[in-house]
């Protein structure tokens, strides 16, 4: 990650601004979440990975995005209400985004550019596929819960399709082998 995706402006749920680089020597799972998806319940493995982890150095970073099916209807404050209420999510969620198309945010532009293929890839490609559902450009995000892992150092070293669940150990150990570098 360049320098200059530190300084990418962001907004927290609450509209407060904010940028990666308030995490900066953190290790980050940047996730594209939504409220209406069938694979919503991962929130919970997503805090429960967050509350095991974060006092070794890892955030967790929640991304809305209404980019598949509107499955992301919600304002910030009902989403933020949604996660609190039904997951006790405590980890970082900012505002609402989009993480591809015309108006993807700058920040999902240079996440897809850095790593261009996920670990997992394919299974729910092809049940998209069989659901007759659009899944974009190779490279792309493609669904809700996709997964970008940055370092210490600030660089991309991972990307989890989104059926890959946070308690997958090929995930659990990318995140351990990015804490202990």
């Amino acid at each position: 990650m360049s320098a200059s995706l530190y300084d990418i402006p962001l907004a927290r749920i609450d509209g407060a601004p904010a940028k990666l680089g308030d995490f900066r020597g953190k290790v980050l799972l940047v996730v594209n979440v939504a409220s209406k998806c069938g694979l919503t319940p991962q929130y919970s493995a997503l805090e429960a990975l967050y509350r095991a982890k974060k006092d070794r150095g890892l955030e967790v970073l929640g991304f809305p995005a209404n980019n598949f099916k509107e499955q992301e209807p919600g304002s910030n404050e009902e989403i933020q209400s949604f996660c609190s209420t039904n997951y006790e999510v405590s980890f970082p969620l900012f505002a609402k985004i989009s993480v591809k198309g015309a108006d993807q945010h700058p920040l999902y532009g240079e996440l897809t550019r850095a790593q261009k293929e996920a670990v997992g890839e394919g299974p729910m490609r092809e049940r998209l596929k069989g659901y007759g559902i659009a899944t974009g450009e190779p490279g792309e995000v493609l669904w809700n819960f996709e997964k970008f892992l940055i370092g210490r150092d600030g660089k991309v070293v991972g990307r989890f399709a989104p059926d890959l669940t946070p308690d997958d150990p090929r995930l659990g150990e990318a995140i351990d082998k990015a804490l202990a570098a």
